[in-house]
């Protein structure tokens, strides 16, 4: 071979090896440089890559695909992304914006520093890779009963949370939203009448410009809680109240939100249920003061104002059930005691007849008015204490109990044997002259004496004939009846006089009179009208 040929194919190799090495060394360098200023390795076959046209996906990795999957959003796939991404790259959708002037972003996890972001604008292309420092490169091994274990598991989490009623999210230390459930999603793209989920990020609802703390929350010693808030929604009648709970970690605050409409509509049925009793009490007579269970006073009416006497602000002032009793005792408005140790013992006495729904008395007060009151016992501990004015009532009773024991003194002065029998046969009536006649007191029997006892009474102290029976058929008759007389022999021999007046409403008036001869008349025989009106005048003086 010439001398020249090879020479001339030795320069053709070392130019090719040449351009080879400076090819290889040129792309070592820029993957260098590419490292530098990503702070990550280059991209592999594990990164997750993503392809966007302005924010519509035109291409994506495998694992792309999959990470998109694993949202629990609905929406558009860039929608997706940036729920996903927010929590370890706040702020990355407005991150973005700037993008097509600095042509290439470069974002660090906020949460895991070895996860990593690269965009690249690329012909209005934006190309935006995921990796981890730690894999890149290198395979993660893992056997297939753990990954379809943990597949199955995270796929049960996102289930439950997903049909969780609960609305739940997490807020970063920022206090920016970096994830939340569906019910979350559902109840903003309600508030702010979106069709679907609202873009990312998301709104918050529970802030003050959307929300109005109508009344003060709730006491409540729940770990996490805090307080009742109310949230309108368009379209909706009625605001919607939650219950809210915050738990911080090292991450931000998780929250959750319970639903507390069905609480809210209790409180306020009972809160209506207590002011229709409250304008009910106000009508009424009795008076009425009901203690807690501190026996504090919990709440009065007017009524108990003007039966004791007390001052409205001092009842306001919710007094104790024995600060009360010491006022009252101090305007004498409870029966006087003997002395004050004996007055405490009663009222601590009262206490516990009236938790045990057994207090009942009658105070006769100094001023001669007379109060029943009546303790009984109430759920919780409670206790309710009525005051009654029976003032009225004891003054009509005893003046109607006078009459009665001044009509029975009349009828016993009388010699002759009265009884009074009902339109049923029952006697009803006597005087001292029938019992020292008969040898009974019908007033000291056990039960009710009716005419057959009394006539029983009667045939084993006199002869028998035909008068008594016709005084049976007298009293026992029912309809029409006038003035019937007759007479009969009482076993001493002894003449008895006897009359029968009937009385109003079907009653029955017998009179018995022992007299030492007969008068001649004959028995079973009616007596005059002017006789009758006699004989009625009698019984009206009577």
């Amino acid at each position: 071979m010439p001398v020249s040929l090879s020479i001339a194919f030795m320069l053709i190799g070392s130019s090719v090896l040449s351009a080879f090495l400076a090819l290889y060394l040129l792309a070592l360098v820029q993957n260098r440089q590419l490292q530098g200023r990503a702070g990550l390795p280059g991209t592999s076959e594990a990164d997750t890559v993503f392809l966007f046209n302005d924010q519509v996906l035109v291409d994506a990795s495998d694992r792309a695909h999959d990470f998109l999957a694993s949202s629990s959003v609905g929406g558009s796939p860039w929608v997706k992304l940036c729920e996903l991404l927010e929590p370890d790259f706040p702020g990355f959708e407005q991150k973005l914006r700037a993008l097509e002037k600095d042509r290439r972003l470069t974002l660090m996890g906020h949460q895991n520093l070895s996860f990593g972001l690269i965009a690249e604008w690329r012909s209005g292309l934006i190309r935006i890779v995921l990796a981890d420092a730690k894999i890149t490169g290198q395979v993660v091994s893992m056997d297939g009963l753990s990954f379809r274990a943990m597949e199955q598991e995270l796929r049960s989490l996102r289930r439950t949370l997903d049909q969780s009623p609960v609305l739940t999210w997490r807020e970063g230390k920022d206090g920016a939203i970096t994830w939340a459930n569906r019910a979350y999603l559902e109840c903003a793209a309600h508030l702010f009448n979106e069709a679907s989920a609202p873009t990312w990020p998301l709104p918050k609802l529970f802030i003050r410009d959307l929300i109005a703390l109508v009344r003060p929350a709730p006491l409540s010693d729940e770990p996490g809680y805090c307080g009742r808030v109310t949230l309108a929604l368009p379209n909706e009648k009625q605001a919607r109240w939650f219950d809210r709970f915050e738990f911080a970690d090292k991450d931000g605050t998780l929250q959750f939100a319970t639903s507390a409409d069905r609480a809210v509509q209790a409180e306020s049925s009972l809160k209506e249920f207590v002011q229709t009793l409250t304008k009910t009490f106000a009508h009424l007579p009795i008076g009425l003061a009901i203690f807690d269970r501190q026996r504090q006073l919990a709440l009065f009416n007017p009524a108990l104002i003007d039966l004791t006497g007390l001052a409205a602000d001092f009842l306001s002032a919710q007094p104790s059930l024995f600060g009360l009793l010491d006022r009252l005792r101090e305007n004498r408005r409870v029966p006087e005691p003997k002395n004050y140790k004996q007055w405490r013992e009663q009222m601590a006495a009262l206490e516990a007849a009236a938790s045990s729904g057994q207090y009942e008395q009658t105070w006769s007060l100094p001023n001669g008015q007379t109060y029943r009151v009546i303790g009984r016992p109430h759920p919780d501990g409670a206790l309710a204490l009525l005051f009654e004015d029976i003032t009225a009532a004891v003054s009509l009773t005893r003046r109607f109990r006078g009459e009665l024991e001044l009509g029975q003194s009349v009828i016993d002065g009388m010699p002759e044997a009265i009884a009074v029998f009902s339109i049923g046969g029952i006697l009803v009536l006597s005087n001292a002259a029938y019992a020292k006649l008969w040898g009974i007191d019908p007033s000291t029997a056990l039960g009710q004496v009716g005419i057959s006892e009394a006539a029983e009474v009667w045939l084993k102290a006199v002869q028998a004939g035909p008068t008594w029976a016709r005084l049976r058929e007298m009293i026992s008759s029912i309809g029409e009846r006038e003035d019937w007389s007759g007479e009969s022999h009482l076993l001493d021999g002894r003449l008895l006089q006897i009359r029968a007046t009937p009385l109003h409403g079907g009653a029955t008036l017998v009179g018995f009179t022992a007299t030492a001869r007969s008068t001649g008349t004959i028995p079973g025989r009616r007596r005059g009208s002017s006789q009758r009106s006699a004989k009625v005048s009698a019984i009206e003086v009577v």
